[in-house]
């Protein structure tokens, strides 16, 4: 019984060890609905996982800035977000600006991403997007 105990214990600490030591590595995301994003970014935040932005990171992959704690993101010179407000698909198909999914989005975002969008006209339904230098000066770079 008490090695049982004490072989959980140990194996209990390595995977908690190996988790915060993991990272998720955004590459060439598009970006989609806003609820499995959140839902996705609130367990990531939960595990202690770090995250490296590494490309593309679109629509609501950005959400990752305001669910994952700023210290546990980083970006590479090859990372690029953008930002849009949201929309839901019309009975034709085409997009319909959703007033309610912007806003959810707007309160997701941390202030300093929130008043660099602000310069920029705030959420609008044309893409902007935010790399370089302006993206480095927000979040460390990856090592």
């Amino acid at each position: 019984m008490f090695f049982r105990t004490a072989f959980a214990g140990a194996l209990l600490a390595v995977l908690t060890c190996a988790n915060a030591n993991a990272a998720l590595r955004i590459s060439n995301d598009k970006g989609g609905q806003i609820g499995p994003y959140l839902d996705a970014y609130t367990s990531l935040r939960n595990s202690g996982e770090r995250v490296i932005i590494d490309g593309p990171c679109l629509s609501a992959c950005t959400i990752v800035l305001g669910v994952v704690p700023r210290d546990r993101i980083c970006v590479t010179r090859r990372a690029r977000l953008g930002f849009h407000a949201a929309w839901n698909p019309g009975s034709d198909g085409r997009p319909v600006l959703s007033r309610a999914g912007t806003n959810a989005l707007w309160s997701l975002y941390p202030g300093h991403v929130k008043s660099w969008l602000k310069r920029r006209g705030g959420l609008k339904p044309r893409m902007v997007y935010l790399s370089g230098a302006e993206l480095a000066s927000m979040y460390r770079l990856c090592d």
